[in-house]
């Protein structure tokens, strides 16, 4: 029987850098951004391989002669990125980001299991848009449906129901239209 050294190749991104297994001491935070900087950043990420998340929403918006139809940030002003925070210079040394979100100038991660859902779910456009962030009102989790095991804020709005689910660390919500039965109340 021969004896070859066996040599262990790693896969890599079509950018040659070393992918990591799912969780390497990865995590999702929040990049504050420069206004309306948001789409350029993911192309810087993409770029530098490092894994984000931008979720977009449709928007019409009408001017005196036309009206033209624009994709816009669900989140405005930030950009989920999933990296381990060794590597936060090559997330932070982006023009246009300017912190990490965190408390007491530490970044904090973002729940994995929220991150995961919202990533799976916002895929359609939609049936998302942004809302004011809110602090009172009826807490209730989503059981069934695109967004399952999610907790938000029940608003009435239009004569339908409407779960306004919001991401404290970044203080910014988003308002989904769902049937009461998908709803079960919080204590």
């Amino acid at each position: 029987m021969n004896s070859f050294p066996t040599t262990v190749v790693k896969p890599e991104s079509e950018y040659g850098v070393p992918l990591l297994p799912r969780n390497h001491g990865l995590a999702w935070y929040a990049a504050y951004t420069r206004s309306n900087h948001e789409k350029r950043i993911a192309m810087q990420l993409e770029e530098r391989a490092v894994e984000h998340f931008l979720p977009l929403y449709s928007s019409v918006r009408r001017w005196t002669d036309r009206r033209i139809r624009l994709e816009l940030p669900l989140f405005p002003g930030y950009v989920f990125v999933r990296f381990a925070l060794g590597d936060r210079l090559r997330v932070l040394q982006i023009p246009s980001v300017v912190r990490l979100v965190g408390i007491n100038g530490q970044p904090t991660a973002l729940p994995d299991a929220e991150m995961e859902i919202l990533r799976s779910r916002l895929s359609e456009r939609s049936w998302a848009e942004p809302c004011p962030f809110l602090t009172n009102g009826r807490r209730v989790r989503v059981k069934t449906g695109p967004l399952a095991g999610l907790s938000g804020i029940l608003v009435r709005r239009r004569s339908g129901l409407r779960v306004v689910i919001s991401i404290d660390l970044i203080a910014r919500s988003i308002i989904a239209d769902v049937d009461s039965a998908d709803l079960e109340t919080m204590k």
